[in-house]
């Protein structure tokens, strides 16, 4: 499952995505933005500026950005970078494998196999999604139900 801490990192990140290029933002109003407690988007943004997709500067010019295009970030990368590997089970991962203490046969082992299914759909959706996709998803869905007078 998805941690708050990852999600409110999607949430900054399609926030800060949708910024003039070049443009940055301070903590606070994107905090304020999506209904993310201050002190807590503070630690994600540190986070996701360690791992190189996001920049910042201080001072009264200062703020987070986006370090690149959101074309160029992957929806897997943030979550990845906030939450660790997207495998449900440790011996399913490929960046953390850590076998199980209870498995006899990490080969034929039925709950990794499936396990591995898992981490392959999951991986198949958020590692061919750019924030820039996820940023434009749902713009115009209500168009349809809207009429104009």
């Amino acid at each position: 499952m998805l941690t708050k801490k990852a999600k409110y990192g999607l949430k900054a990140m399609v926030d800060l995505a949708r910024l003039e290029p070049g443009r940055s933002t301070f903590v606070a109003e994107v905090a304020e933005r999506n209904a993310i407690p201050k002190k807590f988007l503070d630690a994600i943004l540190g986070e996701l500026r360690n791992a190189g997709m996001l920049s910042s500067k201080k001072g009264k010019a200062g703020g987070y950005q986006l370090a690149k295009s959101p074309d160029d970030i992957m929806v897997g990368s943030i979550v990845r970078a906030l939450d660790g590997p997207l495998a449900p089970i440790n011996c399913a991962s490929r960046s953390a494998y850590v076998p199980c203490d209870d498995c006899e046969d990490v080969e034929t082992c039925r709950i990794r196999l499936m396990m591995l299914d898992v981490r392959d759909a999951i991986s198949d959706v958020l590692d061919k999604r750019t924030l820039a996709e996820l940023r434009d998803m749902g713009d115009g869905a209500m168009q349809a139900f809207v009429y104009q007078i």
